[in-house]
């Protein structure tokens, strides 16, 4: 009984794991989707007005805090 209890702990901990919690970061409207084993990241960022593209967007994926895929322009 001890057993099964403690495998379906460490199996909704281990689920927990997973779930992303959003981010709203005031920098023009990039949103961090955050959980424990990745960070997926939708930027849309403000550069200034000097630049030519004065808007960032793209996409950033990173799996345990290793940068996977960037798109940012």
């Amino acid at each position: 009984m001890k057993k099964k209890l403690a495998l379906i702990v460490t199996g909704v901990l281990l689920l927990a794991c997973l779930f992303p919690m959003p981010n709203h970061l005031k920098d023009g409207g990039t949103v961090e989707y955050r959980a424990l084993l990745y960070t997926v990241s939708r930027v849309r960022r403000l550069n200034g007005l000097e630049t030519e593209k004065p808007l960032q967007e793209g996409l950033i994926v990173k799996l345990l805090g290793i940068e996977v895929y960037n798109d940012v322009e």
